[in-house]
């Protein structure tokens, strides 16, 4: 019997858009905004001010606003809150999609 594919958490999206944004791990602002959501274990569908507190923790993390990796990272995780159907599509595509998306907004 089929079931619907489980939530993911507000950690397990940062961690995609990380991966995404920043496959090798280099960058330090990446990784920073990881560790302040590791511990995020709630279904990112709970969270109902992901894109402010995402938003607020990249400002505090780069404060002159600079590091592409992390505003990619911060794009794709609000863009995974909504559509997390696209949670395993490639991270190009994540990138991509989450621009778009926040583009249009």
């Amino acid at each position: 019997m089929p079931t619907e594919p489980e939530t993911p958490t507000l950690a397990e999206v940062v961690h995609v858009a990380a991966r995404a944004a920043d496959p090798t791990g280099a960058d330090d602002a990446v990784a920073e905004l990881a560790r302040r959501f590791e511990d995020r274990d709630e279904p990112v569908t709970a969270v109902a001010d992901a894109e402010e507190q995402l938003t607020e923790a990249r400002a505090a993390i780069d404060l002159d606003g600079d590091s592409e990796a992390l505003a990619n990272t911060v794009a794709v995780a609000t863009y995974l809150a909504y559509r997390r159907d696209e949670i395993d599509a490639p991270p190009d595509e994540l990138i991509r999609l989450a621009r778009r998306a926040e583009d249009a907004a």
